[in-house]
């Protein structure tokens, strides 16, 4: 996928994503954000945040950093800052693949429908590794490749028109984690139908280990 025709579907996603997506994104978002039980003054951030439709869930005394590479949608996002007062969310057009942020920036890292909508996921989860401390938490949620060879099959082929809609359907959790230092804490689906993985990783670079 080139990133500048993603970027481009989801500026024009934008002015519909809520009415449309956001149904469909909200509630697994929801579960997402409080599986994660977050500690006061926790450093967190969000990649690929969208209209911003998960940035009122988060408490107030952590801060959140919410990253997008699409203007259209960092617009909306930051109407919603305004609507709700989130004084404790900062808000910046970037490229996931090349963040300008300092290695182990964060303690949490959260990318929800992100690594099967970029243009190289490998770039985007580096990144994520890198600005995460070590020992920090990496959260993605998502919908990865079934294991079920059938189900596998119908993924791969709708792959290629999906790709013209900003995402992939073929993309496993396996590939994804292959060759990182991700450790999988928790793995489990939180939507009704049971499509979205909430996999939360320890970060194990330089020998992190996750707690006992």
């Amino acid at each position: 996928m080139d990133p500048k025709k993603v970027e481009r579907a989801y500026s024009t996603y934008a002015a519909v994503y809520d009415h449309i997506f956001g149904r469909i994104f909200h509630e697994s978002r929801e579960a997402a954000v409080r599986r994660l039980r977050i500690n006061r003054g926790e450093r967190i951030l969000e990649v690929g945040v969208g209209t911003g439709i998960s940035l009122p869930l988060y408490p107030s005394d952590c801060r959140v950093v919410a990253i997008d590479l699409s203007a259209g949608m960092l617009e909306k996002a930051r109407g919603r800052m305004l609507k709700y007062q989130l004084m404790h969310v900062e808000l910046m057009r970037m490229d996931a693949s090349q963040m300008e942020f300092e290695d182990d920036s964060f303690d949490t890292v959260m990318a929800a429908y992100v690594v099967t909508a970029v243009s190289d996921y490998r770039k985007v989860v580096t990144e994520m590794i890198r600005v995460c401390r070590p020992g920090g938490r990496i959260i993605m949620l998502n919908h990865f490749s079934n294991g079920n060879k059938f189900i596998a099959a119908c993924e791969k082929a709708i792959s290629p028109l999906c790709q013209h809609l900003g995402f992939r359907t073929d993309l496993s959790l396996n590939h994804v984690l292959e060759g990182t230092s991700l450790l999988v804490a928790k793995s489990e689906k939180v939507n009704p139908m049971r499509f979205w993985h909430f996999v939360e990783c320890v970060n194990g670079k330089n020998g992190a280990a996750p707690p006992s």
